[in-house]
């Protein structure tokens, strides 16, 4: 058994709500807009928040699939920076951690 099997599967739980939501939100933003000015104007400040939404999603998807990857490799939780192993709470906390947090500062 792999001593990060839970943090996998977290992560993996975790993904497939991230892939689902970004899906919703590319589906929201391909809507056309009302062509009322007044709504037309909420509606684009609506697809402003929710680009910045999907971005943020995105990039979390991207670790997760390196952390992953770390986990598969047999990498994860040592540091890329100093090479020491990534306190196991920190890891617990920030799981896509690539940085102890002595090199993280």
């Amino acid at each position: 058994m792999n001593k990060h099997e839970d943090i996998a599967k977290a992560l993996k739980i975790r993904l497939s709500e991230l892939t689902s939501r970004v899906a919703e939100i590319d589906s929201e933003l391909r809507k056309p807009l009302p062509a009322d000015s007044e709504d037309r104007a909420t509606d684009l400040e609506n697809q402003d928040a929710l680009e910045g939404i999907e971005i943020s999603e995105i990039q979390e998807i991207q670790q997760i699939g390196k952390a992953l990857k770390r986990i598969t490799e047999g990498t994860y939780g040592v540091c890329s920076q100093c090479g020491e192993d990534i306190d196991p709470k920190r890891l617990k906390a920030l799981p896509t951690a690539t940085r102890c947090i002595s090199c993280a500062v």
